[in-house]
């Protein structure tokens, strides 16, 4: 059988342009392929490869309509990340994608948006920040919950100074323990949703971090009065191969790969172990 190269299945060179080290395991790879640019959704993810190594699924960093580069976010977690943290300008890896559905930012024109990442949660919300505000007049307020464990683990800190000298955009942090040098926030993050003054009737939060978080910030939010379908989780920590082949990331009867690896929490909220 003769296998497209368009077909999912075959993956295509990327060529690093860029590294950036952003904290002791993250590492910032700016990449190019030869018919880009990528076309992705935020909220996408792509398969990325090291030959004779393995493969990995992630997410799509950058917003899509930042030029015909994309930006990805890897982890040092196991033996392909690892391989991938060795590479500089030039190498080149391989790219199969974007996979699953993004977040929905053209259905949201003209809501709030509350943006919640947790860790590297912020990873896949940084492309959705980036569309809402490449197109900001389409959208209302948008406010950046983050939250790390510490100071040290922070991303993205020259564009996180940015966000902050914005007057469209409100901008709260914490870090779960704090440092000497350390004067901001501390404390999880649903510490800073209390003080929220949101309008429930047009606001959507748009979540995504370790797993242990969205329980305890999806209480969080209803206590504000929002409703489930007005709250939208990223899973996409479940995810492996990106066809629904593996079997790996399938919850009940989802295959978050496909399905997702966003969701309206309203459509999982009673789908078991799903959070």
């Amino acid at each position: 059988m003769v296998v497209s190269i368009h077909s999912g299945y075959v993956p295509q060179q990327a060529k690093i342009v860029r590294t950036e080290q952003m904290t002791a395991a993250e590492k910032l790879f700016e990449l190019q392929i030869p018919d880009g640019p990528l076309g992705h959704e935020p909220g996408q993810f792509v398969e990325v490869s090291i030959l004779g190594v393995g493969e990995a699924p992630i997410s799509v960093s950058s917003g899509p309509n930042r030029g015909p580069n994309f930006e990805l976010i890897v982890r040092k977690a196991g033996s392909v990340t690892e391989a991938m943290h060795q590479l500089g300008a030039g190498a080149v890896m391989g790219i199969r994608g974007p996979y699953g559905h993004g977040f929905p930012m053209e259905r949201l024109k003209g809501s709030d948006l509350l943006f919640i990442g947790g860790g590297i949660g912020l990873v896949p919300l940084r492309s959705a920040i980036h569309y809402a505000l490449d197109h900001r007049s389409d959208y209302g307020r948008v406010v950046i919950l983050y939250g790390t464990k510490n100071p040290n683990e922070i991303l993205f800190r020259r564009e996180i100074e940015e966000w902050k000298q914005r007057d469209d955009v409100e901008f709260f942090m914490t870090v779960d323990r704090g440092s000497p040098d350390w004067k901001g926030n501390v404390g999880v993050i649903t510490t800073l949703i209390p003080p929220l003054d949101l309008n429930i009737t047009n606001t959507t939060a748009i979540v995504c971090g370790p797993p242990i978080m969205y329980k305890f910030v999806i209480m969080a939010l209803r206590s504000k009065r929002l409703e489930h379908d007005q709250i939208y989780v990223s899973l996409e920590r479940h995810m492996k191969c990106g066809l629904g082949k593996c079997g790996h990331c399938q919850i009940n009867h989802l295959y978050v790969c496909q399905d997702g690896p966003v969701f309206l929490y309203s459509d999982i909220q009673d789908v078991k172990e799903a959070l």
